[in-house]
């Protein structure tokens, strides 16, 4: 069964917490759903082209409609023209939004948790806080867990933890209700306060 690793002040190793078995045998598809709808909604939707009827120019027949031995033309600002309408292009009219359900969400989170828990890296502390608001001293929490990069949860975030976390690269620290499955899966080791865990685990059963 996968367990969190409880820490103590030192954010050192001093116990473990068994997960809910709701947390197994979850089918990893539904983090996959969830982490493509994530990225779909960050999509800047910003590509767009002008058709023929957005491009200035063109309100005048370039040549008479026969006697020239040419095809007809109606307008030089034609997609096939240099400098006319892109026919078919992309615009920025199109919503890549894609639903997932809630108890989708709640599988995704619990997966991805899971996921942590078996590698090792999921771990719970009494509270997540820098009182002093500097970064050196959040520096030296993050180094003590030895993890490449962390997600810290806390259950409230105080603007002194929120100053000491913001300048450190491989950190991010963010309250219990933005905890979500796309970021617990991106990345490699998630540091949650036992008040928010408590949450998680209660509404697993």
């Amino acid at each position: 069964m996968s367990a969190a690793i409880v820490l103590n002040e030192k954010m050192e190793k001093a116990s473990e917490i068994a997960l809910p078995e709701s947390f197994a045998g979850i089918n990893p598809h539904n983090l996959y759903l969830y982490v493509k709808s994530a990225q779909a909604a960050m999509r800047a939707n910003s590509a767009s082209v002008k058709t023929r009827s957005e491009v200035s120019g063109g309100g005048k027949k370039p040549f008479a409609q026969k006697g020239g031995g040419r095809a007809r033309q109606g307008s030089i600002r034609a997609p096939h023209y240099t400098g006319g309408g892109i026919a078919f292009g992309p615009q920025n009219n199109r919503n890549y939004n894609q639903k997932v359900n809630k108890k989708q969400k709640k599988l995704a989170l619990n997966f991805a948790l899971n996921e942590h828990a078996q590698n090792g890296t999921l771990f719970v502390v009494d509270s997540i806080e820098v009182a002093s608001g500097k970064t050196k001293d959040a520096a030296a929490m993050f180094k003590a867990l030895n993890q490449r990069d962390t997600l810290f949860v806390k259950s409230i975030l105080d603007e002194k933890t929120y100053l000491a976390f913001q300048n450190l690269n491989a950190t991010f620290v963010i309250e219990s209700n933005e905890l979500n499955a796309y970021l617990a899966a991106n990345y490699r080791s998630i540091v949650i306060e036992k008040a928010v865990w408590e949450n998680l685990v209660s509404g697993a059963k």
